[in-house]
């Protein structure tokens, strides 16, 4: 066994001592879930009771805030978050790095009598002025202009951070330019949530629905990631510098056997996750469910669904918590979406729904799907809405990680096509044809065996292929990668769906004003509406050849990587639908198209520089090491072999070398973007292919590298 490999377990995590400062595991979540939460509950308490009402419709109505209760919020956010250790504030935003951005700032202020007195008045609750220099815009402000603003979003509650050493009060809040443009992800998807309550509370007037005030959309996501011994990780510079392996030898075993999926949790990783999900029981970041994935060390963590903003924010904060928690372990959670090649990569399933605010999904069938007109006017808003805007929906989901996972027997192909499952398909296909159609009635699974009672058999089966599948009362947008904010995703499916939801709106209301009556006014709508896009309903395997061809011959959008897709954030149709419901301007969407085709472009030059300095500076030596060993024992059959990979190795390297250098490289974004897709990565894999055959045969205490065999098996 190599020198690397001992004391892999070591100091940081035993199964008797657990993390070093690690909380009392034996208090369960729910006795401190949302402890560290400023929730409704807590303001109940300590805001005098006109504030509470006020503030508390305010947020339910979703209208504006009243500015004069900031001073009173304030004061008792202030009181509860020093109570808790809190010694400094932050306002947490989210730019358009995808992560999160905050810069603390101290309650307490100098008095001049050698004293200091706590102070955060209502005015610093609701706006501060971080330097937005540094952060990315797209050209919509330049470099030397500093100056943005973030602003607090009271529907997202604050929450105090914990820290060995003290606390933080952390105030979620939108970024905007000093132009007012919208700068993060937050101030899209909050005008998309309002765009989609708005067309959907018009539509559900004409369904009789006079309850309800507003609509909600929620989310729900499933994160994968990976959890790997913290030294493998500090002797893998790839690993360090791009969040994936650039190099790795296929091993005997990945996982082939399938005996990691849902298999028993090991000791350490189930320790770290049972703290991580206590850290997040009191950030009131509800976890549902956890268990093994496919891949070795791959595992998922799913929350219960919450409102789409609040649900990102959890989901921003979810991905902080997990890699903090799994250092106290001697691990450390990769979120890349393919950190492996060869094996599963990872993704965030984002489970999407739509709720009144009194408690209706409505994307929940009736009894039967086909007795339940209001549902169906709703899914036939969603199809057609991905439908017309398939290549928008692709984008959104873009990155340089993802293209390494779609379409690679793993995961949901590049192709958008939505699954139905039987019955519901079955549903709609009666309606185009203007048959009454007939459910198939509840059938049961028996079990062969008295022992065990016979189980409810749905009306479809699931289809673990399909990029954004119907699951019961919710679709499931299979293709987000596991890195990525949910916020873009969630914003495009919000408005995608408000501007189908109008269009079959105002078509029912020249109906129903005609003097139809409702099921009457509704069938041909929901007939052309099917009929003009069921072109998008598939559901078979995604994986196979045959359906890229079908695909194809359907019309469907095939946007293999990032810059194939990225341009649909700027097309006609995207400027049009996200001004018209003002959720991002055209100077926003080209702004965010500039992003990240920048981001896509850095990212993988970051990653081509990292490999060509690997390559050259550690496994070419290992290897000319090698080399000379097997010359000095006179073994030359063996000594041609390696000599020749030897030298496609110096081949690719300098093939690579070119790649990189910029005087190569077009100045035009997108152009650069089609030469790093189609030059660079093409250089990328020709040194990884070479580096990877001299794995197998480079003596095992010479290679500098930890080996995948390492890496994924030692947990």
């Amino acid at each position: 066994m190599p020198i690397r490999q001992q004391n892999v377990l070591a100091a940081k995590w035993s199964p008797n001592g657990g993390s070093l400062g690690a909380p009392d595991l034996t208090v369960s979540d729910n006795q401190v879930f949302g402890e560290n939460v400023f929730s409704p509950a807590i303001q109940r308490q300590r805001l005098p009771k006109d504030v509470y009402r006020k503030l508390s419709k305010t947020l339910a109505k979703g209208e504006a805030l009243d500015t004069s209760l900031a001073d009173a919020v304030a004061l008792a956010m202030k009181e509860w978050a020093l109570e808790k250790g809190a010694t400094h504030y932050a306002h947490v935003f989210q730019p358009l790095t995808g992560l999160t951005a905050e810069k603390h700032d101290s309650f307490y202020a100098p008095t001049g009598e050698g004293t200091a007195l706590a102070e955060f008045s209502g005015k610093e609750l609701i706006q501060a002025e971080p330097d937005a220099s540094s952060f990315p815009t797209g050209g919509i402000r330049a470099t030397f202009e500093a100056r943005g603003y973030t602003a607090w979003d009271p529907t997202s509650p604050a929450f105090i951070l914990e820290n060995p050493n003290g606390a933080l009060l952390c105030i979620p809040t939108a970024f905007v330019s000093w132009t007012g443009e919208a700068l993060d992800n937050k101030i899209p998807l909050l005008r998309s949530m309002d765009a989609l309550s708005k067309s959907a509370m018009r539509a559900l007037r004409l369904f009789g629905n006079a309850q309800a005030e507003r609509v909600f959309t929620t989310v729900g996501p499933e994160q994968e990631y990976f959890l790997i011994d913290e030294q493998y990780y500090f002797e893998r510079p790839d690993l360090i510098t791009t969040g994936r392996t650039l190099f790795g030898a296929k091993p005997p075993k990945g996982h082939e056997l399938d005996d990691h999926y849902f298999g028993s949790i090991p000791e350490r990783v189930l320790a770290c996750m049972l703290e991580t999900e206590l850290e997040l029981a009191k950030l009131g970041i509800p976890i549902k469910t956890r268990h093994n994935e496919v891949a070795p060390s791959q595992y998922e963590v799913a929350p219960i669904f919450e409102n789409s903003n609040v649900g990102s924010d959890h989901q921003q904060l979810t991905m902080q918590v997990m890699q903090n928690v799994a250092r106290r372990y001697g691990l450390v959670c990769l979120l890349h979406e393919k950190p492996f090649a060869g094996v599963n990569g990872s993704g965030k399933h984002n489970n999407w729904s739509m709720g009144t605010d009194d408690g209706e999904n409505l994307l929940e069938p009736g009894d039967t799907p086909h007795e339940n007109l209001q549902f169906l006017f709703f899914c036939a808003a969603v199809i057609q809405a991905v439908n017309k805007h398939q290549g928008l929906l692709r984008a959104s989901i873009a990155s340089a990680g993802q293209d390494h996972r779609l379409g690679a027997n793993e995961a949901p192909p590049a192709i958008i096509s939505i699954f139905l499952g039987a019955e519901l398909e079955k549903v709609f296909g009666a309606i185009e044809r203007g048959e009454v159609g007939e459910s198939t009635p509840e059938s049961f699974l028996g079990l062969g065996t008295p022992v065990l009672p016979p189980m409810p058999m749905h009306g479809g089966d699931r289809n673990r292929t399909s990029p954004f599948a119907f699951t019961g009362n919710k679709f499931e947008f299979r293709a987000v990668g596991s890195s990525a904010s949910l916020s873009l995703p969630n914003t495009v499916l919000n408005t995608i769906v408000a501007e189908a939801v109008d269009y079959l709106a105002e078509e029912l209301e020249d109906a129903l004003e005609g003097g139809a009556e409702l099921e009457a006014a509704l069938r041909p709508i929901l007939q052309r509406s099917y009929a003009a896009n069921k072109q998008i309903v598939f559901g078979g395997d995604n994986y196979s050849e045959d359906w890229h061809s079908e695909a194809e011959a359907r019309g469907l959008l095939n946007l293999r990587a990032t810059p194939d897709a990225l341009p649909y954030l700027i097309s006609d149709d995207t400027v049009t639908v996200f001004s018209n419901y003002g959720v991002l301007s055209k100077r926003e969407l080209e702004s965010r198209h500039e992003v990240f085709l920048e981001q896509y472009v850095t990212k993988i030059n970051i990653e081509a520089e990292t490999a060509a300095g690997i390559a050259k500076t550690m496994l070419l030596p290992a290897s000319a090491r090698h080399l000379a060993l097997l010359l000095s024992a006179q073994l030359g059959e063996l000594a041609s072999e390696t000599e020749a990979l030897v030298s496609k190795l110096v081949d690719k390297i300098r093939a690579l070398e070119q790649a990189n250098l910029a005087e190569n490289q077009p100045d035009d974004p997108l152009e650069q973007a089609a030469y790093i897709r189609d030059t660079t990565i093409s250089a990328m894999d020709g040194v990884r292919g070479a580096a990877d055959a001299l794995e197998l045969v480079v003596s095992d205490d010479l290679w500098p590298l930890p080996k995948y065999a390492e890496i994924l098996f030692v947990k």
